[in-house]
């Protein structure tokens, strides 16, 4: 059995992005949109450590350090402003948050 090739991991990378970018597009749970994002950021690093290890450098890898400790901070806010809106409207939908200056 041979090892995978770049294109496998490439192509993988691009299947997960897919979903997270369809899934944000379509869902209407904020839960579900910010889970998606997360999605299209393990994507990313995916490609980027890929890259990083056909090429043999460390950029990739040191990319995908920071591109995690920003996805770290973006989950507790997002987690914030969920748990806001729900205090607030008791509903987590999006299309029941189009008006936000009540």
């Amino acid at each position: 059995m041979s090892p995978p090739s770049l294109t496998s991991y490439l192509v993988l990378s691009a299947v997960l992005f897919a979903v997270g970018f369809f899934g944000v597009l379509l869902r209407k749970n904020t839960l579900v949109i910010y889970m998606c994002l997360e999605l299209m950021l393990v994507a990313s690093t995916l490609a980027l450590v890929a890259c990083s290890r056909f090429n043999g450098t460390m950029d990739g890898n040191v990319f995908v350090f920071f591109i995690l400790t920003v996805a770290a901070a973006e989950v507790a806010v997002g987690l914030a402003i969920v748990v806001a809106l729900f205090r607030k409207r008791q509903t987590i939908q999006v299309e029941e948050l189009n008006h936000l200056r009540d």
